[in-house]
């Protein structure tokens, strides 16, 4: 097996999803957009997206714990967890911060938090998901190769 790459020393992972959330707050204060559906039971739903994707998030976590997988997009990978949330796709916790993102447009009536979840997602992909794949492959070979032949990066 190749030499893995060494990962980013910042968590860029977590600081892009707080950016993302935080830009379509103020966004949504600099250029309210009227049109969009605020009734409560719109806005319940995105509440509900927004606990489904939590749990998602932590499902993921619990399995990355229970198999003693560094969790830190920091540091380099100690397990190759392809077991719960990892069956449906490979960045399950980016997926459910993707995802959790997008619904504070539909619970707080600001259809800003989607293209900022959006360009969390495309940064995440460019800032850790390529380099941690390419660490998954070098430290775990051909038994990454065929998990990231079998599931998709995202879904």
């Amino acid at each position: 097996m190749s030499e893995a790459p060494r990962l980013s020393r910042i968590p860029w992972p977590p600081l892009l999803y707080l950016a993302a959330a935080l830009a379509g707050l103020k966004l949504g204060e600099w250029f309210p957009m009227a049109w969009w559906p605020t009734d409560w039971r719109v806005q319940l739903a995105g509440l509900v997206v927004i606990a489904a994707a939590l749990g998602f998030d932590l499902w993921a976590m619990g399995t990355m714990m229970r198999r003693r997988a560094n969790i830190l997009p920091n540091r380099p990978a100690t397990a190759l967890v392809t077991t719960g949330p990892f069956r449906i796709t490979r960045n399950p916790i980016y997926l459910g911060n993707t995802v959790m993102v997008g619904g504070f447009a539909v619970a707080f009536g600001n259809p800003w938090f989607i293209p900022c979840a959006l360009a969390a997602a495309l940064a995440v992909n460019r800032l850790a998901i390529r380099r941690e794949e390419a660490q998954l492959a070098a430290l775990f070979g051909p038994e990454w190769d065929a998990y990231a032949a079998r599931t998709r990066r995202w879904l």
